[in-house]
């Protein structure tokens, strides 16, 4: 029987600003697809581990983390673990993470050890995962664990707050992924850019989606994820907000997002 492959489509959700919805969207994103019907493995990069904590694994359950996996002391399937999502697994974060970027400075593989691991997700032999999509909560910071994650990854999604600043620390994060596509990974895209916390009340964010449509264009997905006091509680109950409230307004944005990536997937594949 010929071996069958499967290539999961990998996401780094990355934007090197804190507080702007980015595990969030991590946690939510994957839900969302996950309920739609697609695999999904979230990779935690994030030494904080807030995806871990949000996706209800407390940290007695984190025995094999990232941090061990990019060690090279266990390998990718052996870290992952189920979550109450159905078709959702995650690979947990620690603090153990956080020096990391100290402990291999002067190995010669070191932005690769993440692309590496995910390698044997790629197929389905010797009981491989098969996962469609691999999404990636990287730290706020534009450190060699989110290198890492931009090498291992297809493409990067970006989420951005309608806030002042918003364009100012999207152009520094252009200038990174232009940086690693030159020097570690050619095939590395921008998917997307979501727009978070979004309030139609509020002028200056009707201003920033222009300017932010205006800048990016059409990489700026149509969904945008509103400021929600359901998706704020949710981490604290260890529930992505899809399994907190379903029909909240956030809930039913982070389906439509689901919605259009998948959309856009087909369409990069037609091409």
């Amino acid at each position: 029987m010929s071996e069958q492959t499967i290539v999961p489509r990998v996401l780094a959700l990355a934007n090197q600003k804190g507080g702007v919805g980015k595990t969030t969207t991590a946690i939510n994103l994957g839900t969302a697809l996950a309920a739609i019907g697609e695999n999904v493995l979230i990779v935690d990069l994030d030494p904080q581990g807030n995806a871990s904590t949000g996706l209800g694994i407390d940290r007695k359950s984190r025995l094999r983390s990232t941090y061990d996996v990019l060690m090279r002391e266990v390998t990718i399937r052996d870290a992952i673990l189920e979550t109450a999502v159905p078709r959702l697994h995650l690979v947990p974060s620690t603090m153990d993470l956080s020096g990391f970027e100290l402990e291999i400075a002067q190995e010669r593989d070191r932005a690769y050890r993440l692309r590496d691991a995910l390698a044997p997700l790629n197929t389905t032999a010797n009981g491989g995962a098969e996962y469609n999509y691999v999404l990636i909560d990287c730290p706020p910071s534009l450190n060699l664990v989110t290198v890492n994650a931009m090498a291992a990854s297809n493409s990067i999604l970006v989420p951005l707050q309608c806030e002042f600043f918003a364009l100012e620390g999207l152009s520094q994060l252009l200038k990174t992924v232009e940086q690693v596509r030159t020097s570690l990974n050619p095939a590395l895209t921008i998917h997307g850019i979501v727009l978070t916390m979004y309030d139609a009340r509020n002028n200056l964010s009707g201003q920033v989606v222009a300017d932010v449509r205006s800048f990016m264009g059409e990489k700026v997905y149509q969904t945008m994820i509103p400021r929600n006091v359901r998706i704020s509680e949710a981490p604290s109950y260890g529930k992505p907000v899809l399994l907190y409230d379903l029909k909240c307004v956030g809930s039913q944005a982070y389906l439509r997002l689901a919605s259009e990536i998948i959309q856009r997937e087909r369409t990069l594949r037609a091409a």
